[in-house]
């Protein structure tokens, strides 16, 4: 896009503190957020409510993409057995699609994952910890590929609430 996502504002707020907040509202504190380098943490964390308990990671390996944060994430021993990923770019996502996530989570599930009729969001899953740091462990296909082999459960939500930002039409 050619402009930091995270810092891009929807409905005048910057879409990590819209991501941040919508979290909190779920009752999914302390947030843990990746970040490249340090110094994103005071450009991120300027955006944030100060009430809202966030986790600062920097990543090992920068800008590795998101199959490698999450393995590294899950590789954490502060990493819970059930953990709720959230990418930045889908600024329209509410407390609900993460509170329903929350209520979806199947016994036999590795995950749960929203889906809007055509495509599921990988990066928007519920997950148990254990079982895709062992799923993933060195594939490095794409998440929807892996997470759809896995036991899932998939929630049907409407196609603007899981809309990405990847390009400023996107933002229309």
């Amino acid at each position: 896009m050619g402009r930091d996502k995270a810092l891009i504002e929807v409905d005048g707020s910057s879409m990590v503190a819209r991501a941040v907040r919508t979290l909190a509202q779920a009752g999914l504190e302390p947030i843990r957020i990746a970040v490249a380098s340090p110094e994103y943490i005071e450009k991120y964390g300027s955006e944030v409510s100060p009430e809202i308990v966030v986790e600062w990671v920097i990543d090992a390996r920068t800008h590795a993409g998101p199959i490698d944060a999450i393995e590294e994430a899950l590789l954490d021993s502060g990493c819970g057995e059930i953990l709720q990923l959230a990418a930045v770019d889908y600024p329209w996502v509410t407390e609900e699609v993460f509170l329903s996530l929350q209520e979806g989570l199947n016994d036999g599930d590795s995950l749960i994952m929203p889906h809007d009729g055509e495509w599921s969001h990988p990066l928007l899953a519920l997950i148990r910890s254990q079982e895709i740091l062992e799923m993933i462990d060195g594939d490095r296909r794409p998440l929807r590929v892996q997470f759809a082999e896995a036991e899932h459960s998939i929630m049907m939500e409407e196609p603007g609430i899981l809309r990405n930002v990847n390009l400023p039409v996107d933002l229309e």
